[in-house]
């Protein structure tokens, strides 16, 4: 993938051991507020898409799996959590998208316009057809977001395709009044664009996250939404986008 520009920032993928150390050092800074580095050995199989701003500083990364057409899903991150033999039977290459962050305080929605733009250009080159992963949001607790889970049962995986529970401390989707507002950014582009979760949210106390388990099939893509993002992938987006 050639780098990709949008306003005042680029996405390229990461090519140097440099790169990704700077990936994990966001990582840890994003996911634990303080300096340090986040690895784990996942970081050795995957690709890492990187956003810089015009001033060189990386302000968002997430890392990149793919799985073949024929391939069992148990060497990703995600399978840690979750049983992921039906889902593995969905047709064609799948791509995993992980430890997705963006730098403290910064929240130009352009930024995930981007990561959105590029990762397309990726799917597109390699025929994926369904992009999944773990999407986190911040706290352990599952009380902090009770009304936020109360939102996704609707949006749960069909039977065919559905993760099966696999870590010892997870919490059902809740029922009753939901709130979106709680939802992560990037819960909610996945939902804007058809995707399914998991029945269930895992507790992950080493990264002070609850995550549930996302899966996107790209031909449930609104055309229009699938045009814009092409369009941000090819360079010639504007801003309203």
């Amino acid at each position: 993938m050639r780098p990709l520009t949008r306003g005042r920032y680029r996405a390229r993928l990461g090519e140097s051991a440099g790169d990704v150390l700077a990936a994990q050092a966001l990582r840890h800074l994003a996911f634990h507020g303080t300096d340090g580095l986040d690895q784990d050995a996942f970081d050795l199989r995957c690709q890492h898409l990187l956003v810089e701003n015009d001033q060189d500083q990386l302000v968002a990364c997430c890392r990149l799996q793919v799985f073949g057409a024929q391939d069992d899903l148990q060497a990703s991150y995600s399978a840690q959590s979750y049983d992921l033999t039906r889902l593995a039977r969905f047709a064609g290459p799948k791509l995993e998208l992980g430890r997705f962050c963006l730098k403290p305080g910064v929240k130009d929605p352009n930024i995930l316009r981007l990561i959105w733009g590029a990762l397309t250009v990726i799917l597109d080159g390699r025929g994926v057809t369904l992009l999944f992963g773990c999407t986190s949001f911040a706290g352990a607790d599952p009380a902090l977001h009770t009304a936020a889970l109360a939102t996704l049962p609707n949006h749960t995986a069909p039977l065919e395709y559905a993760p099966a529970p696999r870590a010892l401390e997870r919490v059902a989707l809740p029922a009753g009044q939901g709130d979106s507002l709680g939802l992560p950014a990037l819960l909610r582009s996945y939902l804007a664009m058809g995707a399914w979760v998991s029945d269930h949210a895992v507790i992950d106390r080493a990264m002070n996250t609850l995550h549930v388990l996302t899966a996107l099939p790209v031909a449930q893509v609104p055309q229009a939404r699938a045009r814009a993002l092409r369009a941000i992938g090819a360079g010639n987006s504007t801003a309203g986008d």
